[in-house]
């Protein structure tokens, strides 16, 4: 750490450093590289290291490679010169062995190397932090933020854009704070030993667990490494008057935020499971129940891929009518940059032919930006016609209540069972309206927006030229989803608010009410896709527990 570098330098370093951070961890390692290059030569020769690799970030390989070619013998050379250059000294008290080893001409090069190593440190805690909120996010541990993905190769390279402006903010706050490089460092102290045993802790679940090992060796390797670490750790919470409460405070901070959002997210899945009903509830049970289809289509997007969702059960209970055409649609991201548009859709059947249900899940790598496409629409429903006309060679999907999901690749531009023809025209037969006020109905919470008029591009669809080899079935059930198409389209989204139920204890509560102020304050979750407003149908439920 360098003692002597003024606030106003610090503060300036710092926010350089988070403004790198969109250009991805590969091309800040281009710059950054050299620099540890040289430190490690230049320290190799007077004592200390410094070796900071985001696990996540690089290739097993190179680290391998690195550790072995240059880290390594680096290391050698700097303890055995540390050693030497303190057996020399064993008379001097409270000094710096790293900076009085170097001699009195290379004292500034020192202390500029040491400056940017610092930056380069930093740099490896800023990235792992982006790596651990990115795990989280999978774990339903961490309220919705953007990701973005920087390398179409290495999956653990990602920006997240929040993260790193509150992190910048935080230490900026530490810096004109403290202004003491020893209280900056009593926490730091802490919170690299509570790395280290939490780290020892989970190496021994490790063992027993994923290795598979005999469980007296993992107790003795807790034992023997998390004895020592926990010396460390006390001797650091002697300093927690000195600058190590600011950590606690974060760790405390940080851990009631992630455990409320789990809870809270838990709480909505087991909701969702639970009050989720089955297909035969909308095939057999509603016509009893006096539903009527109403023309066109309505696209469904929710979580599950089974069942009918609660949100649209509660719709169709207080509102029974759905569309001639039914599409549950369902987003699915898989550990891979690109899914690869022949593996892209898993169409399937919901119920009997008849009633013109269909299941439809994307899957999507995390550097495709699905999602963001104004012919969203238009590919499910050349997909869902490929389904159908690929259908009638599977058997079993014929027969399964569910439905057997069949991949369906991105249709050819000609298209084999829907051709598409451009044709600009308004959204619905009339204009697309953006949102520009919101109107709630008691019944059911239904969100519809008043908006203004504007022309979009749509494409329609028609048969291709008659074929023998199309049967009559598949033409006419062809023709009934270009019908549905031109009638119109709406788009279901559900809408939950979780409610404490009376008498619950404090923690339940509080819980809950941070979870509400996340889910309001975080990012939208990523569902839509240039969804036009005039045809976007919010249910809203309520979710006691």
């Amino acid at each position: 750490m360098i003692t002597d570098v003024p606030v106003p330098s610090s503060c300036a370093i710092l926010v350089c450093l988070f403004m790198l951070q969109h250009y991805g961890t590969h091309k800040i390692g281009f710059i950054f590289a050299p620099i540890v290059i040289i430190w490690l030569l230049f320290i190799s020769g007077v004592g200390s290291e410094a070796m900071f690799a985001g696990l996540g970030h690089f290739s097993k390989k190179s680290i391998k490679i690195t550790f072995i070619c240059l880290i390594y013998p680096v290391l050698v050379l700097c303890y055995a010169g540390q050693a030497a250059y303190i057996s020399k000294n064993l008379h001097v008290e409270d000094f710096n062995h790293l900076s009085e080893s170097v001699p009195g001409h290379l004292r500034h090069v020192f202390v500029a190397l040491s400056l940017l190593a610092s930056a380069v440190g930093s740099q490896a805690t800023i990235t792992a932090s982006f790596s651990i909120i990115n795990q989280c996010l999978a774990l339903g541990c961490f309220p919705r933020v953007k990701v973005i993905h920087t390398s179409d190769k290495i999956h653990g390279q990602v920006y997240i854009p929040d993260i790193n402006w509150l992190l910048m903010v935080l230490s900026l706050t530490v810096t004109i704070a403290f202004h003491d490089i020893m209280k900056i460092g009593s926490a730091t102290g802490l919170a690299v030993v509570s790395g280290m045993l939490v780290t020892t802790c989970l190496m021994s679940l490790v063992i027993a667990l994923y290795w598979e090992k005999n469980l007296l060796e993992s107790v003795c390797f807790l034992i023997f490494f998390g004895f020592v670490e926990a010396l460390y750790v006390s001797a650091c919470m002697l300093n927690i008057h000195k600058g190590a409460w600011y950590l606690v405070v974060l760790f405390l901070l940080s851990f009631t935020v992630m455990l409320a959002w789990h809870y809270g997210t838990m709480k909505k899945y087991e909701f969702d499971l639970q009050n989720k009903v089955p297909i035969e509830w909308l095939t057999d049970l509603s016509p009893g129940l006096g539903v009527s289809r109403v023309p066109g289509i309505g696209f469904i997007y929710t979580d599950i891929v089974t069942g009918i969702p609660a949100f649209f059960s509660h719709f169709i209970t207080n509102l029974p009518a759905f569309h001639q055409v039914l599409i549950f649609v369902s987003f699915k991201s898989l550990p891979v940059p690109f899914v690869h548009p022949s593996r892209r859709y898993l169409i399937g059947r919901v119920g009997p032919r008849e009633y013109k249900i269909y299941r439809c899940v994307v899957r999507y790598g995390y550097c495709d930006h699905i999602r963001d496409t104004d012919d969203f629409e238009e590919q499910i429903i050349r997909s869902i016609g490929e389904f159908i006309s690929l259908e009638e060679n599977d058997a079993e999907s014929l027969t399964s209540p569910e439905g057997r999901m069949i991949v369906v690749g991105k249709p050819s531009p000609e298209g084999t069972a829907l051709v598409p023809l451009d044709d600009t025209q308004s959204h619905l037969g009339s204009e697309i309206f953006p949102c520009d006020e919101n109107q709630r109905s008691t019944l059911g919470e239904i969100s519809e927006r008043s908006c203004h008029p504007v022309k979009r591009k749509k494409v329609r669809f028609m048969l291709p030229p008659d074929s023998p080899k199309m049967r009559v079935s598949v033409r006419e059930e062809l023709q009934e989803l270009i019908d549905a198409r031109e009638s119109g389209t709406a788009y279901f989204l559900g809408q939950s608010h979780l409610a404490v139920r009376d008498g619950s204890n404090f923690l339940k509560r509080f819980l809950i009410m941070m979870y509400t102020f996340c889910d309001k304050n975080g990012r939208e979750p990523p569902v839509a896709l240039n969804i036009p407003h005039a045809a976007l149908v919010e249910v809203g439920m309520v979710y006691t527990i």
